[in-house]
């Protein structure tokens, strides 16, 4: 009830252009201006909590400290009541009509300077309070101070330029907003249309928020808790909201952290690998608040692109923001906060790699493509997340997985290198001629089974100074092995003849041809002259080459016989004997090797030199 005649005051000018800022070009989304009044209300509540733990004479101190909402769809207003700390006459003009509080003026020295920091526009009453004009055609705020002697006071303004104050009588402590909604946005004063913004944006809002008498923030934030007061369901009842997941969470990582920025974060990785059905890639997963408050549900700079597995909140006091909080100004806080939380979380799968070693195995089958795509895109953490990948070798049992740092503490002393080698499967790598020269002298190579995995090992390049080799390199340098039982190697004389006729015979199909220190049980293999390059990837290069109408440089395959075998001293005795056949037989054994690596692509013309050498030998015997 009014006791006085209205006062009517002009909008300072600063006031003015934030309110035709606010208004017309600073929000994208007008629902927005919830969230901003719900903020403002919660400060207020925040406020009172803390005068009553110093002050006695409290006006209604038998009020909850709680925010209640109300929409009416018939008159078209919503209303937002606090029982919070209150303003006076002088506050009221402060915060709403002049500079003083509102953050107006930082607001426009920030929009002038490019968006420049600006900590004090996140919370206050004032600058976010304006964006009630967006849906408002006229706004209403009847407040009282805490102080039992104050008084109450209406302010009522349509946004246009000036607004009016007047003493009211009856009106319990904090502050009341009704705004009177335009034609347009008449949806906002329905119940079920307020519930979905707070659940959107003040879920976690630290006082219970009402609408119609029915709580809806009814989830904790229990990111800020400590994490030995958190229970276990608790964690997968948040995930399940957070998420909006039907499975159970496989871990979660909670922790707070100080320097170099203050971070509270809870982040959860789910049971399955949300992309594996390929469906194509998710979207990032993880909130970002600011004091409870949500800025951004998916914010695509939060974490790196390969964890966007990873789902729940972080919320830093410390993030810098435009006065809408839509988005972000500062890039290199928000780097850091990337930083902070991107270690800890690869330290958190390190220390779950020792202690429950099952547990990230299980982690590692599902999730491990996201591994290998942080190996080949994040720089900054390359070695800490090389030492996550995990493989098969030569020396583990089939299905059993081996690392790197486990693989370095097996090797020689003398080894320079970490060898790898690709296979569809382990009795393919193991029945091939590649892994033989490495077995007979018990060296231990890495088996890669996915082509991304060849990319992954040559992107990855070296681990502990020790270099990534390929195992059908044809550099590669092994110690001698003098094996007296594999026969003797074809005189000097005639393999040296051998070879170059084998040059001449394929031509430009092979680079260097020479005799194989390596091969123990097989006559012939065909070897990467790139050091960095395997035959699926050198074979992967090639069809890309083909699709844009040129070829990749490189080498041509090296070609390498064992001087030891019984085939190559067939060979070499054809050549002597019977040179059209021995062209044949060549062929066959050229094929052969390129189809133990992967690089056979039409094995037609292979077929028919079979069928041919096989009516020869045939007819020979009739």
């Amino acid at each position: 009830m009014s006791t006085s005649t209205p006062e009517t005051h002009e909008f300072q000018a600063e006031v003015k252009q934030v309110l035709d800022i606010v208004v017309h070009s600073l929000y994208t989304d007008k629902e927005i201006f919830l969230r901003e009044l719900i903020s403002n209300a919660s400060d207020a509540t925040e406020k009172l909590r803390h005068v009553r733990l110093t002050e006695k004479d409290v006006l209604d101190d038998n009020l909850d400290l709680e925010i209640n909402i109300t929409g009416d769809d018939q008159a078209g207003t919503i209303t937002i009541q606090d029982f919070g700390i209150g303003m006076t006459h002088d506050e009221l003009i402060e915060n709403l009509g002049t500079i003083a509080h509102s953050g107006s003026k930082a607001f426009l020295k920030a929009l002038a300077e490019g968006g420049e920091k600006n900590e004090n526009l996140i919370g206050q009453f004032g600058v976010g309070f304006y964006s009630v004009f967006m849906v408002a055609d006229k706004v209403d705020v009847y407040s009282r101070s805490w102080g039992k002697d104050s008084e109450g006071w209406r302010w009522t303004s349509d946004g246009s330029g000036s607004y009016e104050m007047e003493l009211t009588e009856g009106l319990r402590r904090g502050t009341k907003i009704v705004a009177h909604l335009k034609e347009e946005y008449k949806d906002f004063s329905k119940a079920e249309t307020i519930k979905g913004i707070i659940r959107k944006y003040s879920a976690f809002v630290a006082f219970p928020v009402q609408v119609d008498g029915e709580k809806v923030n009814t989830v904790e934030a229990i990111w800020l808790k400590n994490k030995s007061e958190v229970k276990k369901d608790e964690y997968q009842e948040f995930y399940k909201f957070q998420a909006h997941a039907f499975d159970e969470p496989r871990f979660w990582l909670h922790f707070n952290s100080d320097a170099p920025i203050t971070i509270n974060a809870l982040l959860f990785v789910p049971t399955d690998n949300p992309e594996k059905w390929g469906m194509g890639k998710v979207d990032p997963g993880v909130a970002l608040h600011c004091r409870k408050i949500l800025i951004d549900s998916s914010p695509k700079n939060l974490l790196p692109d390969w964890l966007r597995f990873v789902k729940g909140v972080v919320d830093s006091a410390d993030i810098p923001l435009n006065i809408s909080r839509e988005s972000m100004q500062d890039s290199a806080l928000i780097n850091k906060i990337r930083g902070v939380l991107t270690k800890r979380f690869i330290k958190d799968l390190e220390n779950k790699a020792k202690r429950k070693p099952e547990d990230y195995e299980s982690f590692w089958k599902a999730f491990n493509p996201f591994i290998k795509e942080g190996v080949t895109t994040d720089w900054e953490n390359r070695e800490a997340l090389a030492k996550l990948l995990r493989f098969e070798s030569s020396m583990t049992e089939a299905g059993k997985l081996t690392n790197l740092d486990e693989y370095l503490t097996r090797a020689k002393e003398e080894q320079k290198e970490i060898y790898f080698l690709f296979g569809p499967n382990r009795k393919a790598i193991e029945s091939g001629p590649y892994l033989e020269a490495f077995k007979a002298r018990d060296i231990e190579v890495i088996f890669v089974y996915e082509p991304v995995d060849e990319f992954v090992m040559s992107n990855l390049g070296t681990f502990q100074e020790k270099q990534l080799v390929s195992a059908d390199n044809k550099d590669i340098e092994l110690p001698d092995l003098d094996d007296p039982s594999k026969g003797r190697p074809l005189a000097k004389d005639k393999l040296e003849s051998l070879t170059k006729w084998i040059k001449a015979t394929l031509g430009d199909k092979v680079g260097d041809v020479s005799a194989s220190e390596r091969l123990v049980d097989s006559p012939a293999i065909v070897l990467n002259a790139d050091k960095f390059m395997t035959a699926q990837m050198r074979k992967i290069m090639e069809q890309l080459g083909d699709e844009a109408g040129t070829m990749p440089p490189g080498e041509a395959v090296a070609f390498q016989i064992n001087p030891r075998h019984k085939l190559v001293r067939t060979l070499y005795n054809l050549t002597q004997e019977n040179a059209k056949q021995a062209e044949l037989f060549l062929h066959t054994m050229f094929d052969n090797t390129l189809m133990a690596a992967g690089m056979l692509d039409d094995p037609k013309d292979m077929i028919n030199r079979v069928y041919s050498l096989l009516d020869q030998i045939g007819t020979k015997k009739e």
